[in-house]
Formats: structure tokens, C-alpha cells, sequence
């Protein structure tokens, strides 16, 4: 009789393609400190979590600290949401993103974040393809972010705050 062995618990054999990139693997992605989070604006955070240059989207936990009016704006891609703590909705739909829900959001679509009064911390993580466009409720552009002023703010960020303008690197892919 011969013992075959289990080729179900056997690694992958063959090398990696050596245009693949590293693995990104982030131990906490809700970090306690808090020179991790990268202001966005007064009461609003973003911890990244994955930068994508070549490919251009990111992905991040957005942490607000204050109810109210986070911003209007528009994907030309799709985004995706998990939402971790809280709760939040778009003034333009009837539905509520709640805690442990997810959130799809189609390209085109324009919206306006509000976090309702009674929520005292929101966090949701989510992954935006391409650009997002800040909008006036008539359509009219009034600012831009995007995968590449996401890592200026981060290496801006961090720098200040003593870990470093190359803290943001171990993101970016």
C-alpha cells in the first residue's frame, strides 16, 4: 500500500509572477492609535488600508466622530461598504446603512453622507474605484479626491505626527 500524500495541504509549487506584488495584511484595521487615523476634516478620519496607484482605487475605514452632514459627491465607478459602527444614510434614498450592512453603490450614482443625530462614532469600510467628485446640490464640481491625494494626505499626516511621510508606503500597491 502506498501513502499518498494529500495534495490539498501542499503550498503551491510554482513561483509567483514577479509583476504580482506583495500581500498586504494590516493586523488591525481598526487601530487604537490614533496618529494612524489621517484627518480628513474636523471630525472625520481615514485609516488606509490599501492605496492602489496603478490601478486606481482605495480602500479604507472612514471613522466620523460628529452627527451630521459628511458630503455630496459622485462615482464614476462603483463603490463598496461594510459598515463596522454606527450608522449612516444618503439624503437622496429611503434606506439606512446599519451596522454589519453592506452598501453598493453603482457607478454615476451622486449622494449626500449625512450621519444622523443620535450616532456618536460611524465606521464603515470602504473600497472607491476611481475618483470621487464633490458636488453642489445642482451638479456643480467643487473638489476632487482620489487614490493619489489620498497618499499625499497620509504622507503629510504622518510625517507630522512622528511616524514618518513613508509610514503610508506599506499601503501602496
Amino acid at each position: 500500500m502506498t501513502d499518498t500524500p494529500d495534495l490539498s495541504r501542499m503550498p503551491y509549487q510554482l513561483a509567483m509572477p514577479k509583476e504580482a506584488g506583495a500581500e498586504i495584511v494590516v493586523p488591525n484595521a481598526v487601530p487604537e492609535d490614533d496618529r494612524i487615523w489621517v484627518p480628513q476634516t474636523e471630525n472625520v478620519f481615514f485609516r488606509p488600508l490599501c492605496l492602489n496607484a496603478s490601478q486606481g482605487y482605495w480602500v479604507n475605514v472612514l471613522k466620523v466622530k460628529k452627527a451630521g452632514v459628511l458630503s455630496r459627491h459622485r462615482h464614476p465607478n462603483p463603490v463598496h461598504g461594510y459598515v463596522l459602527k454606527g450608522r449612516w444614510r444618503y439624503l437622496e434614498h429611503d434606506w439606512t446603512a446599519e451596522e454589519g450592512g453592506y452598501v453598493y453603490e453603482p457607478p454615476g450614482e451622486t449622494h449626500t453622507l449625512v450621519v444622523p443625530d443620535d450616532v456618536e462614532e460611524m465606521m464603515t469600510l470602504f473600497q472607491v474605484n476611481g475618483v470621487m467628485y464633490y458636488v453642489d446640490p445642482w451638479g456643480k464640481h467643487t473638489g476632487y479626491e482620489d487614490v493619489f491625494t489620498k497618499i499625499d494626505l497620509c504622507r503629510a499626516h504622518y510625517e507630522k505626527v512622528g511616524l514618518g511621510a513613508d509610514y503610508v508606503d506599506q499601503f501602496i500597491r
